[in-house]
């Protein structure tokens, strides 16, 4: 394994000459057990373009079998796979007994995720639950939490330090003077306990409303009523994540406002541009998939006084310069769009894919560009990614304490763990009456990637590579007055065979015939 001091002069070497080193061919240069520098040295006496990547290393250790992965390479596989698309599936219910059946569909689908779970053998209905101790929960000793109907009783007479587990959707959560109320819904019954514990507090502050939750109660000496020991929510599992069996890359990217006099469309033609130069750039070369995450425009009359933040009054020609703009984008490049709040059509979740008709701008014509409801599963390369706008992401920054703009990231793990993408009814998200809930997350995806807050992050959680893919737009009045700073015109782009990403800034790119290169996300 090279040395650390002969791996940073080759890194010196290859700047001083205008030369940059893909973070997989980094990792790569680390693990040589040759001269690291001289590696470099005669690397860059036949390149071409100015990025160094895995393929110029394995030609200097093999030209043969370098030359045959090239060869493979040019052939790499391109297939794409739309697995989940709401559009053909909105069925909107009417009214209560819409809002009924979507929850009751909610309630049913996490459950069976939750029945996957070992312990959710254990749980009780909620009416059969009878509370033991003094005003317990709010209810009077020994009686049931819903009034009648029901045999089956279950108590915890047991004394202290037994257990029961129930689970239902969150109806409330409040702070009180001695802990975190939680109030509980399983449609045969409602109930209110308390964490009171350090560890079950913090738990309980990490829920999102309305999501289903499992918890393990108690009756805890010195405590009146239930009190919770554990939460467990439907949550994604710890996995493995599916790849490209050839080195591919998708981009990643959502939120232009074109139409927006904030719209970046200087640096969004400078990301058309470098998509173009694939001859030159074996990393753009490799593009196979673009994901746009919706809003796509502006739109008109979205928020108040818009009119004065607009250069193109009217959201059909707004969507048709967007489809000009993307014309440009190489027919060799598969591109899924969903929509977002701004865009053409119904706003409330799950969205319909645009409607095809004059308000689309000619976005249908485009021969490389599929468009998707919001949200949606695409397979790319065996990869499963799903492409959700973000609205909800609002709500849940607004009622999870820790949480903010700037870290979105940590609000997509909440809805992971949630294993729904829009929780919270009656917030600032508008979600439709459907028969069906289509926002809950039955499948794990590879690569979750959202926008709608503008601001660029990436992690990983158990597997599963989250994304935020930023905006084209810069920071507007309103981002301004919420404090918002916005990370604009980047591109993250995600090698599907080892689902390393990294960040594309059009800021302050550089057209010097290297296209550009990209940077390791943090």
């Amino acid at each position: 394994m090279a040395l650390q001091s002969e791996v940073a002069s080759a890194l010196s070497y290859a700047a001083s000459k205008g030369y940059q080193i893909h973070p997989d061919a980094f990792a790569m240069l680390k693990g040589l057990e040759t001269d690291v520098l001289k590696a470099v040295q005669d690397i860059i006496k036949t390149k071409k373009s100015r990025m160094i990547v895995v393929e110029d290393i394995k030609g200097f250790l093999n030209p043969g079998a370098a030359l045959e992965a090239q060869q493979q390479q040019q052939e790499a596989e391109q297939k794409a796979e739309v697995l989940v698309d709401p559009t053909p599936r909105v069925n909107s219910g009417e009214g209560v007994d819409g809002y009924a059946a979507l929850f009751k569909s909610r309630f049913e689908k996490t459950m069976r995720i939750l029945a996957q779970r070992p312990d959710s053998k254990r749980i009780s209905k909620i009416s059969t639950v009878k509370l033991a101790g003094k005003n317990g929960g709010g209810h009077h000793p020994q009686q049931r939490v819903t009034a009648a109907g029901h045999n089956n009783e279950r108590s915890l007479n047991g004394g202290a330090g037994s257990s029961f587990v129930v689970a239902g959707l969150l109806m409330s959560r409040r702070t009180k003077k001695n802990g975190i109320e939680l109030e509980l819904d399983d449609y045969t019954g409602r109930m209110s306990v308390m964490a009171v514990s350090d560890d079950a507090k913090r738990q309980a502050a990490a829920l999102a409303l309305d999501q289903v939750v499992m918890l393990e109660l108690e009756n805890a000496r010195g405590v009146p009523g239930l009190s919770v020991r554990s939460v467990f929510s439907p949550d994604i599992p710890d996995h493995l994540p599916s790849r490209s069996k050839s080195e591919s890359y998708a981009v990643l990217i959502s939120d232009l406002h074109v139409g927006s006099k904030y719209f970046m469309e200087a640096e969004f033609t400078r990301f058309l541009e470098w998509l173009g130069s694939g001859r030159d750039d074996e990393v753009v070369r490799k593009i196979k998939f673009l994901c746009i995450g919706g809003d796509l425009i502006d739109g008109v009359g979205i928020f108040p006084n818009q009119d004065k933040e607009l250069v193109m009054m009217n959201a059909g020609a707004q969507m048709a310069h967007t489809a000009r703009l993307l014309s440009r984008i190489p027919k060799h490049i598969k591109t899924y769009i969903i929509p977002g709040n701004h865009d053409p059509g119904r706003r409330a979740l799950p969205q319909p894919a645009f409607p095809d008709g004059g308000s689309s701008g000619g976005i249908y014509t485009l021969e490389n560009c599929t468009m998707l409801g919001n949200p949606a599963y695409v397979s790319l390369n065996g990869v499963k990614v799903l492409m959700f706008h973000g609205q909800s992401l609002d709500d849940v920054i607004a009622t999870t304490p820790g949480l903010s703009y700037q870290k979105p990231a940590e609000a997509m793990k909440v809805l992971l763990k949630a294993r729904h993408l829009s929780p919270t009814y009656g917030g600032r998200t508008p979600i439709a009456p459907e028969t069906e809930d289509m926002m809950v997350m039955t499948e794990v995806p590879d690569i979750f990637h959202s926008g709608h807050v503008h601001v660029t992050d990436v992690d990983s959680y158990r597997g599963t590579l989250v994304v935020n893919s930023g905006a084209w737009q810069a920071q507007t009045k309103f981002q301004q007055t919420m404090g918002i700073t916005p990370s604009p015109g980047i591109a993250i782009v995600v090698n599907l065979a080892t689902l390393q990403p990294f960040k594309q800034d059009f800021n302050n790119y550089y057209n010097n015939g290297s296209g550009g290169s990209p940077s390791p996300s943090s």
